[in-house]
């Protein structure tokens, strides 16, 4: 917060408000932008999902890192040398039409939105698992927290912020990690016994919302609440197969019982390890690619990151700051990997619940006991919250942009009335919808970028025949199909046994299906359609392309109001 404060003093122009007058150097924006892309779906999910799924959830992390080297390849310098403030600013300026530019718009506004959701809902889950408050609580902390900095200072107090958070992130991450390394190489634990995991002591587990659990063979247990609908109290003996746990269900496990394991994830040690097994539900494979697919592609259509290379002094600077982004990712996502390792080992009651998020939060104390173990918990819950305020900051900044210039006036004070807006809307939606994994709603939101900028953004910067009418075709199809598939998912999803459980696997996992079709359609509408003068087309590759040495580009003009 007084690094947000002392931020807002620096803005006093619209530029500042929206690129930071473009004057942000390589290594200071490297470490914002790494801020602000590590969410809590990179500190609190990744670490959940390998708990839960094992190697194929190795993905995630892999595929959120290297979709940076796509962006280096592609996008990141022609897009700085556009001169645009926002990514619909970009399509306009290369397809030359409002419409779409308003389109794109829209786009923007519910992907970041998507985005939003799951930093606000990690939120409420991390302070009710540390302070015992309601979900609610921390969903509206983090808010209101995150709509004061952005409405504040923008994207001049916002840079501040996250590059400070950056290395508060790693350092929450790190830290419990290399502790937790070195008690587990003294314990001489092993990780691929073709066994289930089992609790070290006597553990009660409460069930926060009804979930189904796979048992793989007959135990005894205690459970009071609710078990496959009817009401029990007691020792009850669960036979293996699938069973249903009501919201609010207490169960017991005595020291050394077996831990039943939310349904679709792993049983045993050995096929924790082993990759092929999907994320649950049926059709793993395809979940896989589908997945490589979105993280791969994703990275390019996030507007929260593709507004901060507006941000730099030039393509140059913007190549620089990719390069530098991957190495900084790279660094931070070993540890979160180590810590889903750690969780399986030392908490797998979370494997019950399916709140395998919590993991992160709840190891220190689990492994440590004492002050050391209450230490370190406080440090990993600074490193959550700050995770949780960069992403939102940085998603904030971007519907706030696009907002003010798109819809209203352009002013400052418009810039605050759209941060003010665009927060409290996901805020709302975020208290109301299904909560998830946090990585595997991300990973989501990750599909509809996949779906319409990325193709926009790099046939644009690489294809002189793209035309409007493609482009919005594009943007049309792959919003539709990946954002109505984010949609059900997100406000409950389909059964399984639905269609073979195709219907379900596609819903939840859009990318594989929604990309290539969003690619396609742009081509072939823009090949059927007259596009724009090619001396005009020529000229804007020109700029997007020549070196800047050549002074060949220019940032494009606006209007700049006073407050």
């Amino acid at each position: 917060m007084a690094i947000g404060i002392y931020g807002v003093r620096l803005a006093r122009t619209t530029s500042d408000f929206l690129v930071a007058s473009r004057s942000v150097g390589p290594r200071w924006n490297a470490a914002a932008i790494s801020g602000e892309y590590l969410s809590a779906a990179s500190f609190l999910g990744v670490a959940g999902l390998i708990a839960k799924y094992g190697a194929d959830a190795l993905w995630y992390p892999v595929g959120f890192t290297a979709g940076y080297l796509a962006l280096l390849l592609f996008v990141a310098a022609p897009l700085r040398r556009s001169g645009a403030y926002t990514v619909p600013d970009f399509v306009e300026f290369r397809l030359g039409s409002v419409p779409l530019r308003r389109l794109a718009a829209v786009i923007v506004v519910l992907i970041c939105a998507v985005y939003l959701i799951p930093q606000f809902q990690g939120a409420g889950l991390t302070l009710r698992i540390l302070l015992g408050v309601p979900g609610w609580v921390g969903a509206v902390a983090v808010g209101g927290l995150v709509i004061a900095n952005v409405a504040g200072g923008g994207m001049r107090s916002t840079t501040l912020v996250q590059a400070f958070q950056y290395w508060l992130k790693l350092t929450a991450v790190a830290l419990p990690a290399l502790v937790l390394l070195g008690h587990f190489l003294d314990a001489d634990r092993e990780l691929g016994r073709p066994a289930p995991p089992v609790v070290s002591e006597h553990t009660a587990v409460d069930i926060s919302t009804d979930v189904v659990v796979q048992v793989g063979a007959a135990q005894q247990v205690s459970i009071t609440g609710t078990l496959d609908g009817r009401a029990v109290d007691g020792p009850t003996v669960l036979a293996a197969g699938e069973h249903e746990l009501g919201s609010g269900t207490r169960l017991v496990l005595a020291a050394g019982d077996a831990v039943p394991v939310v349904a679709g994830a792993p049983t045993d040690g050995d096929a924790w390890l082993s990759p092929g097994g999907g994320f649950g539900g049926k059709h793993p494979l395809y979940q896989v690619y589908s997945l490589i697919i979105a993280t791969f592609l994703g990275t390019m259509g996030l507007p929260h990151v593709l507004v901060r290379f507006y941000t730099n002094t030039d393509g140059r600077a913007a190549r620089s700051t990719a390069l530098a982004v991957i190495g900084l990712v790279g660094v931070f996502y070993l540890f979160p990997v180590l810590l889903g390792v750690f969780a399986r080992l030392y908490v797998p009651q979370l494997l019950i619940t399916g709140t395998s998020d919590a993991a992160v939060v709840l190891l220190p104390g689990s492994v440590l006991a004492g002050l050391p173990g209450q230490l370190l918990t406080a440090v990993v819950a600074a490193g959550a919250l700050a995770a949780f305020l960069s992403t939102s900051s940085g998603l904030l900044v971007s519907i706030a942009g696009v907002l003010s210039t798109d819809v209203l006036r352009g002013r400052i004070r418009d810039f605050r009335a759209a941060a003010l807006a665009a927060g409290i809307v996901p805020l709302g939606l975020s208290l109301a919808v299904t909560s998830l994994d946090l990585s595997r709603t991300v990973a989501l939101a990750f599909s509809v970028a996949a779906s319409t900028l990325c193709p926009v953004l790099v046939l644009g910067i690489w294809w002189r025949g793209l035309t409007a009418a493609g482009a919005a075709t594009g943007l049309i199809i792959g919003g539709l199909t990946a954002g109505g598939a984010t949609t059900i998912s997100v406000l409950g999803g389909i059964s399984d046994d639905v269609a073979d459980g195709w219907l379900a696997t596609l819903l939840d996992y859009p990318a594989a299906f929604s990309v290539p079709l969003a690619f396609l359609s742009m081509i072939i509408v823009s090949s059927c359609t007259r596009g724009q003068d090619p001396v005009r087309v020529g000229r804007i590759f020109v700029r997007l392309h020549a070196p800047e040495r050549l002074g060949m580009g220019a940032d494009r003009e606006r209007t700049l109001r006073p407050r």
